[in-house]
Formats: C-alpha cells, structure tokens, sequence
C-alpha cells in the first residue's frame, strides 16, 4: 500500500466511502521462494505484493447491490479511484440473491504490523538440501524441485464496524528424484520449515527408486490398492469444493437428494469416518472468521467476519454438514456452515496405522505415489478421472515388488468412502495436484479393495 499501512489503507477507502455500506479488505503478503534442478539451487528470492479490495454496497426498494472491485499495489493516491470504481461497479447491479445485514466485531490485533517472511526460513532446510543433492549426485540421482513460504496478513473492515485480522503463513516443499528407477516425489506442507525433515523425505525418494529398478506391466483392472495420505488429500478436496449447500439443493450434485432437497443426514462411508474442518486445528491453522473478496455459491461478501469454528462435513460416515452462506442457510434450512480452509479425515478409533504397516498387511496389490491431471467427469455421482504419477507399485506378500507402468483411473470419492477396506493413521500432507489451492490437509492412507484403474496409461 505504498506510504500506507494495510490498516490505514482500509481506513481511507472506510472514510472516502459514499455508498450505503462498505467492507475494505487489505492483503499483505511477502514470499521467499528456493528452486533446484539437477542437485543445483538454481533460484531464490523474496517478493512482496499487495492488494485492495473495496466491497460497495447500494439499498434500493428491491434490496441491496453488491459492486466489488480488487486492485494490486494501490498507492496512497489511488485508493479513492477503488472505492468509485466499486461504487459505479455496484449502481449498474442487480440487488444480490445473498444480501444479509453486515457484521461488526474485532478479530486479532488489528493495530500490529504486517507479518512476513524472508529467506532466513530456510536456515535449515537449505543446508539438509545441500546434503541432499551431494548424496544424489554420488549415487547417480538427479533432485529437482522447490520451496516456497508465504505469510499473508489480511485486514478487513466494515462501515458496520467490523475490524478483523489474521495471519496466514503457507509454505510447502516439494521433492522430486529421478535416476535409475524412474521418478519419485515426496512433498510437504507447513507453517515455518521447522518441521521438514528433508533427510527423511530423501530417504523415502531413495527406496522408491530403488523399487523402481524392477519393472512390471500389469493390465487395466480394479486392483486392491493402498493411497497415501496424499492421494487421498486431492480426492477429498474435490469432495470438499463439491459440497455447496444450495447447488445440492437444487438438485445439481451428488450430494442432492432424490425428490429434492440434499442428503444430510445419509450414511456415505461403511466405515465410521470423520471429515471436518477447525480453523485451530494444530499444523493447519486457518483463519477464524469469513473472508470473502467475492460472493460465490458457498460464500458472500456479506458474510465477512462471521465466525468459524470446528464443522463436520461428514460425522462417523454420515454427511454432517454442506458449505454454505448465511443467506443459502435460510433457503435450504440447514445451519450456517461456510466454508474453512483446511480439511482434516480420520478414521475409526484405534486406527493409527502407517502407511508401511498397511502395505506389510498386503497380500497382493497396489501402492500408489499420487495422482494428478484430476478432472470431472460427471457431478451427479462426483466421478473423477485422472492419471497416477511418479511410481505405482505391486505389493506380494507385504513386499513391494517392483513398480508397475502408470494408469488412468475413474473414481468417485465419495463411492470411495463406501468402499473402504482400511484406514490408517491421520497425519498432515500435501496435495499433488491441488497444493497450488489448498495446502492446509491432514489425512490418513486408505485400503479400497477395488480401485478402478480403467486404463493403462502410457504416461511416465
């Protein structure tokens, strides 16, 4: 915010406001960034970036219109010309489907400075890294990959009082190995690097490739299969980002119900799972109330500052709960439950399994890495279609064998649930293929006794 502070800066647009409401929401976020290939740190670097987002609102005899525009680097100078092009952005709206009365409040210490980062979050990681790559080279293995940490401050306020903030640090490690065995990749999310443990991430990369030195073509088939938590964590997402309210209710999901209305209250999994959200859930701390730079179909502007706490979207195998917003609350009769940004699954009491002990329990079957180009195919029953990715091995007899030529699969997650035969203990992961999204995940590896692999994928 040039010469402003991102307080200071919601302040004015506050002040400069002609409309009949307004929420101002300020993001500051720096970023240091480390990136290597071939057992060489090619890049780093640290950025900074802002942005200002004016939400002005119009009352009319028909009910209220939103206008909402979002801009970068605002100078001090520049922050009226937002708050005009929100206002003129909300005279030539409809009234919003999701008006409700703003909220006031106080979250966090409104008055402190910006939280960031810089390159010494690496004071760690950076030498095991070096060690890594030397340990890579003498063995004939190429590591590629990057880090990256973002602290992002956000500061929201209302013409209704309203003054919350939070910060959100977001930093992930993603380590991928080539050699002799093909390729292999292990990634991790966190809030500082304090908790990476690159020796042991590189040990794993090592006894994959290792399984990889033995090569088995296996056909197309519906194979008993044991997913990392981190294959498990990008279907469960996709379930998550399934689960509005008011799209189920109108008969568009899976998650509607025949006849009409949805399936809260249906027994989904044959096993008593749980998957919630809690923003102060340990490892995965999200913020504690709504923001919201845009109304979607399971969030609104208006909803900003709500409070959140722990949700169950699924409740010992029953679904529990779908993500909504106060107004989609009022038109389905379900209680207010927006969305969190973290996600959690556990299994039944008891089950604390890793995913080693689960595989030694195998008699014959399949271990997969994790999945990627993940897409829909068909939302009345959520079934997804995409490829695996960076080692699928056969198990016999506890053993991992060899690794197998990768597949195309076609599953539902949420048949998945229905289906499963084993799982294991909950630890935070990372996502594959959604880590660009949503990175705050903990998940447990899972046994499904029939996970299609539709076709073979020439993909390597």
């Amino acid at each position: 915010m040039s010469a402003l502070s991102p307080q200071e800066a919601v302040e004015r647009a506050l002040a400069l406001s002609r409309g009949d409401d307004c929420i101002v929401i300020a993001d500051e976020s720096s970023t240091a960034n480390l990136r290597w290939a071939g057992n060489t740190l090619t890049t780093n670097g640290v950025t900074s970036s802002g942005q200002l987002t004016v939400i002005a609102l119009r009352r009319s005899g028909d009910g209220v219109a939103a206008g909402v525009v979002s801009r970068a680097a605002v100078g001090p100078d520049e922050i009226e010309d937002v708050v005009r092009a929100a206002e003129a952005d909300a005279a030539s709206n409809q009234p919003a489907d999701d008006a409700a009365a703003l909220l006031a409040g106080e979250f966090g210490d409104w008055s402190a400075a910006p939280a960031d980062t810089g390159i010494g979050v690496y004071r760690d990681v950076a030498p095991a890294l070096g060690a890594a790559f030397a340990e890579a080279a003498a063995g004939d293995r190429r590591l590629y990959g990057f880090a990256n940490h973002v602290v992002t401050s956000t500061f929201v306020g209302s013409s209704a009082g309203l003054r919350a903030r939070h910060d959100q640090p977001a930093g992930i490690l993603e380590l991928n190995a080539k050699g002799a065995g093909g390729s292999a990749w292990s990634g991790v999310s966190t809030r500082d690097f304090a908790d990476v443990d690159v020796p042991a991430m590189a040990a794993g990369l090592n006894r994959r490739l290792g399984w990889g030195e033995r090569r088995i073509d296996l056909p197309a088939g519906r194979y008993e299969t044991v997913l990392p938590p981190s294959a498990v964590a990008d279907l469960m997402i996709y379930l998550y980002w399934s689960t509005g309210a008011r799209d189920a209710a109108d008969g568009a999901t899976v998650f509607s119900a025949p006849g009409g209305g949805t399936r809260v209250g249906e027994k989904l999994a044959n096993l008593p799972v749980r998957l919630f959200s809690d923003p102060a859930a340990a490892g995965v701390e999200a913020a504690p109330f709504v923001v919201a730079h845009a109304s979607g179909r399971t969030e609104s502007v208006f909803d900003n500052g709500l409070p959140l706490g722990p949700t169950d979207w699924i409740h010992d195998g029953t679904l529990a709960a779908l993500t909504q917003t106060r107004r989609s609350a009022e038109i389905t009769g379900l209680p207010i439950t927006p969305p969190v940004d973290n996600l959690l699954m556990t299994g039944p009491d008891g089950a604390d399994a890793s995913l080693d002990e689960m595989v030694a329990r195998t008699g014959r079957g399949l271990l997969l890495t994790c999945l990627w180009y993940i897409r829909e195919v068909e939302p009345q029953s959520l079934l997804l279609t995409g490829l695996t990715r960076d080692g699928v091995y056969l198990v016999e007899d506890g053993e991992v064998v060899g690794a197998v030529n990768n597949f195309r699969f076609n599953e539902s997650p949420v048949d998945l649930l229905g289906r499963l035969g084993e799982v294991g203990g909950t630890v935070p992961t990372l996502a594959r293929e959604w880590s660009d999204y949503f990175q705050r995940t903990a998940m447990p590896p899972v046994r499904v006794p029939d996970f299609n692999m539709s076709t073979v994928s020439e993909a390597s």
